[in-house]
């Protein structure tokens, strides 16, 4: 199935559903445990669809009133020209210190669709944009985000303060987006 799924033979979203029923079937044949199974995940799967949803719904609102080209117009109105293309060598840098400020949804549907708007407004791909933004905002940054339910997983079950965690763990994640900053522009992902 998985090769079937990666060949592109058949539509991604069939091969799902019938490796779900398939997985559902071989581990479960008891209908009742089947329903149990489906019971127990439907929640997050639903959020996570209501998220998508949310997100397509707030980025074409944006778009279509016109809102986010206002924003980018803005932000365009503050970098000069002949700096514009090192946007995404700026994002990537702060990247990881913006996960400390903004929650991964505020992020990545409020303030990276207004960034790259803006970096497309000066020349910039927004390709690139969105590149240097996974470059720390919730990849090295989320382990300490006080943002991320994932941060309170790692100090409780570690017994350690956020606060000593934070301060231990920030230079090494920050030294880690620096470098994978500095690999982009030297295999020219990113403009010097």
């Amino acid at each position: 199935m998985l090769g079937t799924l990666v060949s592109g033979i058949v539509d991604p979203m069939a091969m799902f559903m019938l490796g779900t029923v398939a997985a559902l079937v071989i581990n479960y044949p008891d209908v009742q445990a089947q329903r149990e199974r489906i019971d127990a995940h439907a929640k997050a799967a639903l959020m996570m669809a209501s998220v998508l949803l949310a997100a397509g719904a707030f980025t074409g609102i944006m778009s279509g009133t016109g809102m986010l080209k206002a924003m980018a117009e803005v932000v365009v109105a503050h970098v000069p020209v002949e700096h514009a293309r090192h946007m995404p060598l700026v994002l990537g840098l702060l990247s990881m210190p913006l996960s400390l400020l903004f929650d991964p949804d505020s992020f990545y549907f409020g303030v990276l669709p207004v960034l790259a708007e803006s970096g497309k407004l000066l020349g910039v791909p927004p390709i690139q944009m969105a590149q240097a933004a996974l470059l720390g905002q919730m990849t090295t940054g989320f382990p300490v985000s006080p943002l991320t339910p994932a941060t309170f997983l790692i100090v409780g079950l570690t017994g350690v303060e956020l606060a000593e965690h934070q301060k231990f763990t920030i230079p090494f994640l920050f030294a880690a987006t620096v470098l994978m900053v500095f690999a982009a522009v030297a295999t020219g992902v990113f403009p010097l």
